[in-house]
C-alpha cells in the first residue's frame, strides 16, 4: 500500500479512502462519567416501586404491588390512578409522549408514540393519560409477521400492559418517551409476540415447580426462573461500516479475505479495552443503569473488535425485556461515538462469531436457588430433584430447544470452533456426573465432600476455592455451579423464544415427575424412596444427552450419531421440531400455544429464513456486478496498459509471462463471478416459484446458499491480486482493528 505525504493516508479507492480518513480523524470522545456512584442514579428513569410510592396513594400502591406479586389483573379503577401517577412522573422527567413497547415476531421491539397533549371540552390544551390508554392500545401493526393469523386488510390488534415489567423513560436526541412494556395479540386473541408465550411458560413453571417444592418446604408458594444474559457484539467504525453495503443491509460481510493477523495471537481476549470502545462502554453502562438494566461486566472477547457485557441475574421476564432494550440502546449509543454495533452471529469470516449465553436457574419466594447444590449435593435431595428434572427436560425436548435457537444467522455460528455444535448435549462436570452415576447404579458412597480447595505453592496467594464443576464452552447446555448456561442462543436473537421452550419443557417434566412420585407414595413408598426412585429413572432415561468432552471434535459427532442424537445443521431442518407432534403435545397441553399459533410461528420463522437468504443473494449479485467486477476490470486495464508498454520496449515473451499469468487469472475469476452470479440468480428464481414454505426454505438452503461460498472464494482471491487503490470495499484489517 502506498501513502500520501500530506497525511500519511493510504492510496486507495475514493470510497474506501474517505471512510478510512473519517475513521482515523475521529475526535477524542469525552469520557467524563459525571457521578461515578451508580447507586445514586440507578433506575432513575424507571417507574420503580420508589417512584410509585412518590406518585401513587398508599392504597393504590399496595393494590398494584399485590397484583404484580400474585399475577392478578389490575382493576380498571386502579389502572386510572396508576396512569395519572405514571403521567405525572413521566412529565416531570421531560417526557412528552408515551408508547406501548412490545416485541413482535420480527425479533426487534416496536412502538407507536402518542402525545400526552389533548384538548378538554372547552378546547384548551391539557396533558392527559387515561387508565384505558395505559391498559390497552390498538397499534394496528397489521404488517408485522403473523404467519397467516391475520390478513393485512384485518388491521386490528391489541397491546396490553404487563405490570410485572416496569415502565421506563427512553431519552432521544429530541425528547423523552414513556415506554410501557406490553404483550401483543391479534383481534382473535392469538399471541403475535415473544412476551405473551413467555409469560404463559412462567405460569406453567410456577405451578409445576411449587407442587414439587411442597415435598420439601410448605412455605414455598412461588417458583420463578431467573436469567442472566451475556451479550457478545462487535464494534466497527461508522464510516467504514457505511462503505460496506453488505454490513449495512445484512449485518455481516459477504466478502472479505482474512487479514494476516486476526485472532490467532489471542491477545485481544481480556486485553486492554481501546479508548474509543471504553468511552462507548461507559456511556452504555451509565444509560443502562438509569434504565434499571443491571450491567455488571465488560471485557474484550476473542476476536478483534469483539466485546461482551453481562448483567446481574433478574427474573426472566424482566431480563428478556432488559436485553431487548439493551440491544436498542447499544445501537443508538454506538452511533453517538461514531461506531456501529454488529449483533449478527457471524459478521466476519475466519474469526469467532457472537452468542448470547442464557444463564438460567429457578428461585423461590423464600430466596432459595433450586439449582444450587450447596456443600453436599449428594445429600441435597431438593437440589437433585430439580437438577435431574432440568437434564430430563433438555433430553426430552432437545429438538424443540434446537428449533428455538435456529436462524439463518446462527447457522453460521453453531458448530464452528467458537460456539456449541448443533448437536444438543448437556455438561454436568466430574463431581455431579459421578453423583448421578452412583444414584443410577443404586450405590451411593457417603463421602460428601465439603468445599474443595486448590493447593498451590505461592504462599502470598489465598487458597483457591474450587467450584463443583469446570466450564465447558463447547456444550450447548452446561451446568456452571448453580445454573444452566444455554450457550447456543444467537447474539441477535430474542431470548424469550428459547426460554419459553426451556420453561415449557421444565414444567412438563416436573409435572410428570410429581405424578410418578405421588403414585409411588400412594402405593406405600416413603417420600424419599419415591423421590429417589423417580430420580434414578430420569437419570437413566436422559443419560444419552450427557457429554463431558470436546463438543467440537469429530469423534463427538460420530458418538452422538450412535447415541441417536440429531445434528441439525441448518435452520429449515431444525424448525421441523417446532411444529411436530411432540411440540403440539408440549405447548398445547400447557396452554402456551394453540395449534394455530404453533403453525403460524413455524411459518414466520421459515419466511424469515427465506427472506434473509434472498436478501444476501441479491446483495452478493449486486456487489459483484456493480462494484467488484468494474473495479477489477479497471485494474485489469491498468495492467494491460503496462503490458503494452513493456512490449513496446521490446521485452521478450518469456519476460512478460508473469504479467500475462496475472491477467489470465484475473480474467478467469471475473468470468467465474459472472457465471456463478447468474447461476445463483436462476436458482433463486426457481426457489421463488415454490409455494410450500418449507420446501422453498429448503431450496434456498440447498440450491441458493451454496453459491455464496463459490462466489466469495473468487472475490476474496481477487482482493489479494487487485491494487489497493482500486479495491472498492474496506478490508478486514481496517474493520477489525479500531483506531
Amino acid at each position: 500500500m502506498y501513502f500520501c505525504r500530506r497525511k500519511n493516508t493510504p492510496m486507495m479507492n475514493p470510497i474506501r479512502k474517505n471512510a478510512f480518513l473519517a475513521a482515523s480523524d475521529r475526535a477524542q470522545v469525552d469520557t467524563q462519567a459525571g457521578d461515578t456512584l451508580v447507586s445514586r442514579y440507578y433506575g432513575e428513569s424507571v417507574f420503580s416501586p420508589k417512584a410509585m410510592r412518590a406518585h401513587l396513594s398508599e392504597e393504590v400502591y399496595e393494590a398494584l404491588m399485590e397484583s404484580i406479586e400474585h399475577g392478578h389483573r389490575v382493576p380498571r379503577e386502579i389502572a386510572q390512578q396508576v396512569a395519572n401517577g405514571m403521567k405525572n412522573w413521566a412529565i416531570a422527567k421531560g417526557a412528552t409522549h408515551y408508547t406501548h413497547w412490545f416485541q413482535p415476531l420480527t425479533g426487534a421491539t416496536a412502538e407507536k408514540h402518542d402525545t400526552f397533549f389533548s384538548l378538554n371540552h372547552e378546547g384548551e390544551a391539557i396533558e392527559s393519560f387515561s387508565g384505558s390508554a395505559l391498559s390497552q392500545q390498538e397499534p394496528d401493526a397489521s404488517s408485522l409477521p403473523s404467519g397467516g393469523i391475520r390478513n393485512t386488510f384485518e388491521a386490528r390488534g391489541y397491546t396490553a400492559w404487563d405490570p410485572s415489567s416496569p415502565a421506563f423513560i427512553f431519552s432521544g436526541p429530541a425528547g423523552n418517551t414513556l415506554c410501557i412494556p406490553t404483550i401483543f395479540v391479534s383481534y382473535t386473541g392469538e399471541s403475535l409476540d415473544y412476551k405473551s408465550p413467555l409469560l404463559k411458560s412462567l405460569a406453567a413453571v410456577e405451578q409445576a415447580g411449587v407442587a414439587v417444592c411442597q415435598y420439601f418446604d410448605k412455605n414455598i408458594t412461588r417458583v420463578f426462573p431467573t436469567l442472566g444474559v451475556e451479550q457478545e457484539y462487535f464494534l466497527v467504525d461508522a464510516a467504514l461500516f457505511a462503505a460496506r453495503q453488505d454490513l449495512v443491509l445484512c449485518g455481516r460481510t459477504l466478502f472479505g479475505h482474512a487479514p494476516a493477523r486476526g485472532q490467532q495471537l489471542e491477545d485481544h481476549y481480556f486485553g486492554s479495552i481501546p479508548d474509543r470502545v471504553h468511552a462507548f462502554m461507559v456511556d452504555l453502562e451509565r444509560e443502562s443503569h438509569r434504565l434499571g438494566i443491571p450491567l455488571k461486566t465488560r471485557h474484550n472477547e476473542v476476536a478483534p473488535a469483539q466485546f461482551e457485557c453481562a448483567p446481574i441475574f433478574e427474573e426472566i421476564n424482566l431480563a428478556v425485556d432488559h436485553n431487548q432494550l439493551l440491544m436498542d440502546l447499544m445501537d443508538k449509543l454506538a452511533r453517538r461515538h461514531n461506531l456501529r454495533v454488529l449483533l449478527h452471529e457471524k459478521p466476519f469470516k475466519g474469526v469467532n462469531g457472537s452468542g448470547k449465553h442464557n444463564n438460567w436457574s429457578l428461585s423461590t419466594n423464600t430466596g432459595k436457588n433450586l439449582l444450587s447444590p450447596g456443600k453436599t449435593p449428594k445429600s441435597n435431595l431438593m437440589f437433585l430433584t430439580f437438577f435431574v428434572n432440568a437434564i430430563k427436560a433438555f433430553h426430552d425436548y432437545a429438538d424443540q430447544i434446537r428449533a428455538s435457537i435456529a436462524s439463518a444467522s446462527n447457522d453460521h455460528r453453531l458448530g464452528a470452533n467458537e460456539a456449541p455444535p448443533a448437536i444438543m448435549s448437556a455438561f454436568l462436570g466430574e463431581q455431579l456426573s459421578k453423583i448421578l452415576d452412583e444414584i443410577e447404579k443404586g450405590r451411593i458412597e457417603h463421602n460428601d465432600s465439603e468445599t474443595r480447595i486448590m493447593m498451590h505453592s505461592i504462599k502470598a496467594i489465598p487458597e483457591i476455592l474450587l467450584d463443583n464443576t469446570d466450564r465447558n464452552r463447547t456444550s450447548p447446555f452446561a451446568f456452571t455451579g448453580n445454573k444452566f448456561e444455554l450457550r447456543a442462543v444467537g447474539s441477535s436473537a430474542n431470548s424469550a423464544q428459547a426460554m419459553t421452550v426451556l420453561n415449557a419443557a421444565m414444567a412438563r417434566t416436573l409435572t410428570d415427575f410429581k405424578e410418578q412420585v405421588d403414585k409411588l407414595i400412594v402405593d406405600g413408598d416413603s417420600r424419599d424412596t419415591a423421590l429417589l426412585t423417580v430420580i434414578q429413572k430420569f437419570i437413566k432415561q436422559s443419560r444419552k444427552i450427557r457429554f463431558e468432552g470436546n463438543g467440537y471434535s469429530e469423534e463427538w459427532a460420530q458418538e452422538a450419531e450412535k447415541r441417536g442424537l440429531k445434528n441439525l445443521r441448518t435452520t429449515p431442518a431444525a424448525l421441523d421440531a417446532m411444529a411436530d407432534k411432540k411440540a403440539h403435545e408440549l405447548f398445547v397441553k400447557s396452554g402456551i400455544f394453540s395449534k394455530r399459533e404453533i403453525e403460524a410461528r413455524h411459518e414466520i420463522l421459515l419466511d424469515d429464513y427465506i427472506k434473509k437468504i434472498q436478501i444476501e443473494s441479491r446483495i452478493i449479485g449486486e456487489l459483484v456486478m456493480t462494484r467488484i467486477v468494474p473495479a477489477v476490470v479497471t485494474y485489469q486495464n491498468t495492467l494491460l496498459a503496462n503490458l503494452k508498454g513493456l512490449q513496446e520496449l521490446g521485452l521478450k515473451k518469456a519476460a512478460l509471462a508473469p504479467q500475462m499469468d496475472v491477467l489470465e487469472t484475473i480474467s478467469t475469476h471475473v468470468q467465474d463471478l459472472i457465471r456463478l452470479s447468474e447461476d445463483m440468480r436462476q436458482a433463486r428464481k426457481a426457489a421463488n416459484l415454490i409455494d410450500d414454505a418449507r420446501q422453498r426454505a429448503m431450496a434456498y438452503c440447498d440450491q441458493v446458499r451454496p453459491h455464496f461460498d463459490a462466489i466469495r472464494d473468487r472475490v476474496d482471491r481477487l482482493e489479494l491480486m487487485v491494487d489497493d487503490e482500486h479495491w472498492p470495499l474496506p478490508k478486514y484489517w481496517e474493520l477489525l482493528f479500531i483506531r
